[in-house]
């Protein structure tokens, strides 16, 4: 059963309360959601459910009717959110709003074959490495694994590249050689109802992939689940990993209806593993995307640098650039789910205990400082919810400031660490105040930039309809965006407000029926409102991409992305043939231009600036510079061509961005 709690509770009530469950054979986990505080008591019930009920600091019982107890959806409301550190600072969660991607080979085979891979697949996005030490092999004469010289190899890989380490045990007798090395255990399909090995992994208190088993419904998958959870560890991942059938096609069936059912069921995260799910490597990207856009929280894959010579699984593991590409297309689909994709941090250089000396080495066992991040608005405005997307919305602190201008200041003064500014929209085009103040600022750069899907709804106070509204209050972009549901409303009144999170606020503070605000969703528990109807935007390819700013002089945290963008402002002379000049250094340099635009020089009449964003990948589709440094030293070519033509010219950043 479970135990909701009054927000009052005092100790004494609940240590009572304790020990009345734990006379009677309950065994007592406590949870903390975001309203209230449950105790789930897992037990045998012999007694009557009001003797709890009317006990002390009780708001109400919920008697769990399902076999899983803590794993089910009525134990815990809120999503649980699995936490991964790795060696750089950082936090890895799966269950959250990033999509988390495992990837490497099947097989560990030697130090060189995981350095390749890992390098590999962490420049594209993976954000953990996986591999077999130890292969659960249907034919006894297959490769079996290296054992604990594999481990050594995926370990040594894994630190290099910032990647927490992923691989399946096979047996509870591998637990004491294994757990140096792993950081997340993943336990196979065949051994999904091991359940000895079960209780001897939960009790490690270690995050583990638990993979669907060949035949297993998902019923059985959570109570596999509740083994892990009942001996003492709180981090489980559920793994849909294909299930047989009659269907040949493919090595086994892929049950992407197991995703939402799963989630709907359960508080744990849920991923996908197409690699196992249909054995061909061709068809695997396409069921990658089909699971982030059914909502899983992430997937693992198999990557393998030359899967013809692969001694296990090499038909289903993608080539590096397969796995590239199809990073770029989750990166695209992402912001659609709502979503984005985790990265690692590249390494920040740090000082060691020599006096002025820098060592390169990653800090251990640290907590990461808070990153600020500014943005202009209110709390629940779309900067916000863009800073959330590009970085680790646990990691940072959105800064609310008044104006695009005060962004740009307070990441000078040292107030942010990085900004978050609109730059355009599909639909209304570019923000060209923001183009002003880039060039403005000279002492701030682009370093990334984020494309949000903006997602308008009606929100009003609690218990309003949409029959009772009057008024409604907006940005004016939210009107002009929600025409065609507010001409279904034409006896509305229209009221302008500063943003749409502002418009939800105002109606907030006027705890009136008739009143109502066009503004994203999540604003509505952030002032109490109700949602009245979701999606009521005109086009839903409405997108704004930001960029993030940050100080020129900034050594903090970084993504671990090859830079595919550049952007450049200049001045062009006063001469014929000025502008044709200057485009003509980046045909010759094969950059395609993706943005132009310009914008009239304060105190200079009828001069301009100019400003470009340059594709960095030529004709043939390969990234100018295969790495940051090559990419720098591309750029640094094109601008000395571009000083030449120009008569002033600043590169505005250098940065990795998703086109669609």
């Amino acid at each position: 059963m479970v135990i909701v709690l009054k927000s009052d509770i005092t100790k004494k009530e609940k240590d009572d309360l304790r020990d009345f469950l734990t006379k009677r054979n309950f065994k007592l986990n406590e949870v903390k959601g975001e309203e209230e505080t449950v105790l789930a008591a897992v037990g045998k019930l012999a007694m009557d459910l009001r003797e709890v009920e009317i006990r002390p600091g009780v708001s109400r019982v919920i008697p769990i009717s399902k076999p899983y107890k803590l794993a089910s959806r009525d134990f815990k409301r809120d999503n649980t959110i699995v936490e991964i550190p790795n060696n750089r600072g950082q936090v890895i969660r799966v269950g959250g709003s990033r999509v988390v991607v495992i990837a490497g080979p099947c097989a560990v085979e030697s130090r060189e074959q995981m350095m390749e891979i890992a390098a590999v697949v962490a420049s594209s996005g993976a954000v953990m490495l996986r591999g077999g030490a130890y292969k659960p092999r249907t034919s006894p004469y297959s490769f079996q694994g290296l054992g604990e010289k594999g481990l050594k190899y995926l370990k040594e890989a894994g630190e290099k590249y910032g990647l927490p380490v992923c691989t399946e045990i096979v047996s509870s007798e591998y637990i004491p050689v294994m757990k140096d090395y792993v950081d997340v255990y993943q336990v196979g399909a065949r051994n999904m109802q091991n359940f000895e090995l079960l209780k001897k992994l939960g009790a490690l208190n270690k995050p583990v992939v638990l993979k669907r088993g060949l035949s297993a419904t998902m019923e059985d998958l959570l109570m596999s689940a509740e083994y892990l959870l009942a001996s003492g560890t709180d981090k489980v991942i559920l793994c849909e990993r294909g299930i047989r059938t009659f269907e040949k096609a493919t090595r086994n069936t892929l049950d992407l209806s197991a995703v939402p059912v799963l989630k709907s069921l359960s508080h744990l995260p849920v991923i996908v593993d197409p690699s196992h799910a249909v054995g061909i490597r061709d068809k695997i990207p396409p069921m990658g995307l089909a699971a982030i856009a059914g909502g899983a929280d992430g997937i693992v894959v198999e990557v393998h640098g030359h899967p013809e010579k692969a001694l296990s699984d090499g038909a289903q593991s993608l080539y590096p650039a397969q796995f590239d590409k199809m990073m770029h297309d989750i990166e695209a689909l992402a912001p659609v789910v709502g979503k984005s994709v985790a990265h690692i941090h590249e390494v920040a250089p740090i000082k060691s205990k020599k006096a002025g000396s820098v060592n390169a080495a990653p800090a251990k066992s640290k907590v990461p400082q808070k990153i600020v991040c500014a943005y202009s608005g209110n709390r629940g405005a779309y900067a916000e919810q863009a800073i959330s997307r590009y970085f680790d919305a646990a990691d940072v602190e959105a800064c609310a400031v008044s104006s695009f201008d005060q962004i740009f200041q307070n990441v000078i003064d040292g107030k942010a660490h990085y900004g978050m500014v609109p730059i355009e929209n599909s639909l209304a085009g570019s923000v060209h105040q923001n183009y002003d103040n880039l060039s403005r600022f000279e002492d701030v750069s682009i370093v990334g930039t984020v494309t949000l899907n903006i997602r308008h709804a009606l929100l009003g106070v609690k218990g309003s309809a949409l029959s009772d509204i009057k008024t409604v209050y907006s940005h004016p972009q939210g009107f002009s965006q929600c025409k065609k549901f507010l001409d279904g409303h034409l006896d509305w009144k229209h009221v302008d407000a500063v943003s749409t999170a502002t418009a939800a606020q105002t109606v907030a503070k006027l705890k009136d029926a008739s009143n109502a605000a066009i503004a994203s969703v999540v604003n509505a528990p952030l002032y109490n409102l109700s949602v009245l109807q979701e999606d009521i935007e005109d086009d839903p390819g409405n997108f704004t991409r930001f960029v993030v700013i940050a100080p020129n002089n900034r050594k903090g945290k970084t993504l671990n992305m090859v830079p595919n963008m550049a952007s450049f402002i200049f001045k062009t002379k006063n001469e014929p043939g000025a502008l044709y000049n200057c485009l003509g250094i980046f045909e010759k340099y094969r950059l395609n231009l993706t943005r132009l635009e310009s914008r009239p020089i304060a105190g200079e009449p009828w001069r301009y600036w100019f400003y470009a964003d340059a594709d960095l990948k030529n004709e043939q589709g390969n990234i100018a510079g295969a790495t940051a440094a090559k990419a720098k030293e591309y750029v640094n070519t094109v601008m000395d061509a571009l000083k030449a033509k120009a008569d002033d010219v600043r590169l505005l950043g250098l940065y990795s961005e998703v086109r669609y």
